[in-house]
Order: structure tokens, then sequence, then C-alpha cells
């Protein structure tokens, strides 16, 4: 596996492996790899020829106060993981090279961006969205694959791509869980023993929106209301906001059509950890 920093190197892999005729798939992450991102690498080698996987957290998507600095990073962990899954380039460029001085342009996705995480970070999808377009000219993908559990960011970027013709394949990878059912997450490093254990609320509730689906209920509200009591009887557990939305314009729902998400995003202790499931009433 090649390990590439330099932005023009990558640019001009990627022009000769397309003049090879090969298919390019494209994983971009920010590191400290758990076995979510490894599913998406594995993902993208099905369906591609050539597999390139970047490593840069982003500093645009971090809002004031927000974890950047703290944010767990090891390079050659990462490296280690995606040579074993045959990856063939780890991209790793630097901020600096990614935002050079006079830097000045913003991608955004309008209303899209400031539902459920976005109202309570402002300018944190504009920063994803920005970040994932200049990736996407840099390697010129076919497909690039991004995990399902990031429901509203998958939306987000299948937005972007299709409003503005960038001609790339974008394909959601299924939730990985731990085996307590957390959905496998760079930040559930930041847990201790405790909030782990209290942090099983967010499947738990998720679990509980399943069964009373399948059940026949289909008012969100009493949906909602029931997540929110499993979330609460953790008293580590602080709601950001539990929803109920179209799957695809995020909009709250009053009535469960024939699929409908459900997402949340809980602060326990000082983790910020994000999950979502699909809902399917009578199945």
């Amino acid at each position: 596996m090649k390990v590439v920093t330099d932005i023009s190197e990558m640019a001009a892999l990627s022009v000769e492996r397309r003049r090879r005729g090969w298919t390019i798939g494209f994983v971009p992450t920010m590191g400290y790899l758990h076995k979510g991102h490894l599913s998406l690498v594995r993902l993208a080698r099905e369906r591609a020829r050539w597999i390139v996987a970047s490593v840069f957290v982003n500093p645009t998507q971090f809002g004031p106060g927000e974890d950047y600095d703290q944010y767990p990073r090891d390079r050659e962990r990462d490296r280690a993981l995606l040579e074993a899954e045959g990856c063939d380039v780890m991209f790793f460029p630097s901020a600096e090279a990614m935002y050079p001085h006079g830097f000045s342009t913003t991608v955004s996705v309008g209303d899209l961006a400031e539902k459920l995480c976005g109202r309570s970070r402002p300018g944190h999808f504009d920063g994803v969205a920005t970040v994932v377009l200049e990736l996407l000219n840099i390697v010129r993908p076919d497909l690039a694959v991004f995990g399902e559990k990031d429901a509203q960011q998958l939306a987000v970027i299948r937005r972007m791509v299709s409003d503005l013709n960038t001609g790339v394949e974008i394909v959601g990878g299924p939730t990985v869980r731990e085996s307590d059912g957390i959905a496998a997450s760079s930040r559930n490093a930041y847990l201790s023993p405790e909030e782990r254990k209290q942090a099983t609320c967010l499947v738990h509730a998720l679990e509980k929106a399943q069964d009373l689906v399948r059940s026949g209920e289909t008012r969100a509200e009493s949906v909602v209301e029931a997540m929110r009591r499993v979330i609460e009887s953790e008293p580590l557990a602080r709601i950001d906001y539990v929803s109920v939305v179209d799957p695809e314009s995020l909009e709250d729902l009053e009535v469960l059509p024939r699929e409908a998400l459900a997402a949340l995003a809980v602060r326990v202790g000082d983790t910020r950890l994000i999950d979502n499931v699909r809902l399917v009433p009578g199945e």
C-alpha cells in the first residue's frame, strides 16, 4: 500500500489509473479507524479495482469548543489496518495543503444541513461538504463509500453530488455495531467504563422504536417519547435530539409513511454520540 501526502501526487496517480481503465473506489475518513471504517473499505473493494482511503481530521467541521485537538489520531495504526484490508493508497494530506493561505470557498447544501445535528452544530455540514468535494476533486473516484451511521452526513453528500453533477456514485455502508450494540465510532474511545455501559441506551432506544413500529404504532410523537424515556433513564445521558424524520429530506414527521428514520444524538458524559435506524411500519 502506498502512503501519499501530496495532493498533486494523489491526483496524478488517479489520472494514471483512469487511463488504464480502472474503476476507483474512495473511502474518506478522519482516521483512528475501527471496524466500521474497514467494512467500508471492503465494500469499496467489492465494487472497484483501485481503492483509496483518506485520513484527514478536517478542522472546518469542528465548531468552537469541540474536540478537534483531542480527536484521536494514530497514523501508523491506520496505515497497518488499511494495508491489511488490501487498500491501495492511504491519502494523508495536511491541513495546510487542504486549506492553503487565502482559501475562502465554502460549499453549503442549505436547509438539509440545518436539521438534526445542524441545529446544535452550525456550520458543521458546510465543513463536511466542502472537504468532501475537495477530496472528490483530488481523487476523482467512480464511487465513494460512507457509513449509514452518519445518516445526515450521507444525505448531505448525496444532495451535494447530485446538485453539482459530480458524477460520483455515493454508496452507503450499513452501520457496524460493537458486541454491546453501540455503533462503532472513533469517539467511543472517550467513554469511561461506566459511560460505555450507559451509552447502550442509544441502541436500546432505537430498538424500542422498532418494536413500537412493528407492533403497529405510526404516530411519530409516541415513538419519540418512548425513545426519550429510555435515554432519560440513564443519569449520564443528556439528549441533544431525538427525532423521527423522512430519510431523504430529514423533515420531522407526524405520521410514519412506508419508511422513516429514527435519529438521535446524545451526550454521555462529555462524549456526543449519534445513531439511527430505519423504521418500516408493520415490518
